[in-house]
């Protein structure tokens, strides 16, 4: 086991530490702001994001970790629904994405996907959710996020 790239996936993932603004920019409603949280826990082994979120969107929490021996993200999402989903997430390079295409403690009744790029200066985020009916149908825009950061 190579502690190193563990340790090197977790450093990536400073750029989402802190504060931020998110908006949300749902069809035919136009933008709405809520709020967002990355913070540490448990000695830096997790991150955690905690939303406040613009209607109607849930509010949710969500829980980052790594594999340490491959260095792989996964993202364990709770919300005030009462929905729990797993996401296979990739951060690096600029770009973030969070991907679900199989059931796990909740049905799969659709794909999901998030895809953002971050600007150079790390200050904002520009993204969009989509989603797919099945494996063989394309990705369709749900809603847009962007994450500025505030603190």
């Amino acid at each position: 086991m190579d502690a190193t790239v563990g340790q090197e996936a977790l450093e990536r993932l400073r750029g989402l530490v802190g504060e931020w603004v998110v908006e949300a920019e749902f069809p035919g409603q136009g933008a709405a702001a809520g709020r967002s949280v990355f913070e540490w826990t448990l000695d830096g082994r997790f991150l955690v994001q905690r939303t406040e979120a613009p209607d109607p969107a849930p509010d949710s929490m969500a829980i980052i970790s790594v594999d340490p021996e491959t260095g792989a993200y996964t993202q364990h999402y709770f919300d005030s629904r009462g929905v729990v989903r797993v996401y296979a997430m990739t951060f690096g390079g600029g770009m973030w994405q969070l991907l679900r295409e199989e059931e796990d403690f909740s049905p799969l009744s659709f794909r999901q996907r998030f895809t953002g790029r971050m600007s150079a200066d790390g200050d904002s985020i520009h993204g969009v959710w989509e989603q797919s009916k099945d494996s063989s149908a394309e990705w369709e825009a749900d809603f847009g996020l962007t994450y500025r950061r505030s603190g």
